[in-house]
């Protein structure tokens, strides 16, 4: 049986960091896993910088409230759910993520919490288990499931390289050139015609 994994942000939706980058003006919140493949400096990093201008999670979810998925992501998803199973793995968070799944229509989501103290700002996060990604597909196939896999980071490079088939998505120039050998797609139109080659 066939199950997809995809990617959230970059894939489906907008990344969020780079949407909170834009709407508080700093610079430095762009980063994100298309840049800096170690994930858990990049998080320290990150809340170092939010510690620093004193925000906390409202102030996320504020801006994570007006953004949409990206064109064209609401029509992939919902061709590719009647066609296989579908499940979302992404490294954001639960406190970022459900309002975002709403506007997908819910998809089934795997994905990581963060830890708020009591006056609403971010003190830490706890990873649903180590390298998600790939431990996830890994614990499907040993459940007899073929994964088909599409990510735009490096962080995703892991689960699409352990499947039987895997895409890289509107990724980075960078990526796609220390990664020759993987499909690279920028439309969803491709993306879903490669996916259902393989099913």
């Amino acid at each position: 049986m066939n199950i997809v994994c995809l990617d959230m942000e970059g894939v489906l939706v907008p990344e969020i960091w780079i949407a909170f980058s834009q709407a508080t003006g700093i610079e430095e919140l762009r980063r994100t896993t298309r840049d800096e493949p170690d994930y858990d400096k990049l998080m320290k990093w990150r809340l170092g910088i939010l510690r620093e201008h004193g925000l906390g999670l409202k102030q996320i979810q504020d801006v994570i409230a007006t953004i949409d998925p990206l064109e064209g992501a609401l029509p992939f998803l919902n061709e590719l759910r009647e066609k296989t199973q579908v499940l979302i793995l992404s490294d954001t968070f639960e406190q970022f993520a459900m309002p975002l799944m709403k506007k997908l229509n819910y998809p089934t989501l795997f994905c990581n919490t963060l830890s708020v103290d009591e006056r609403g700002m971010i003190d830490g996060y706890r990873l649903r288990i180590a390298q998600s990604k790939l431990s996830t597909v890994r614990a499907l196939q040993s459940i007899g499931f073929d994964t088909i896999a599409c990510g735009d980071s490096y962080n995703d490079l892991a689960m699409i390289r352990a499947s039987r088939a895997g895409f890289l998505f509107r990724s980075t120039d960078r990526i796609k050139a220390d990664n020759p050998d993987l499909r690279a797609f920028d439309s969803f139109d491709d993306l879903f015609a490669a996916i259902e080659s393989c099913l």
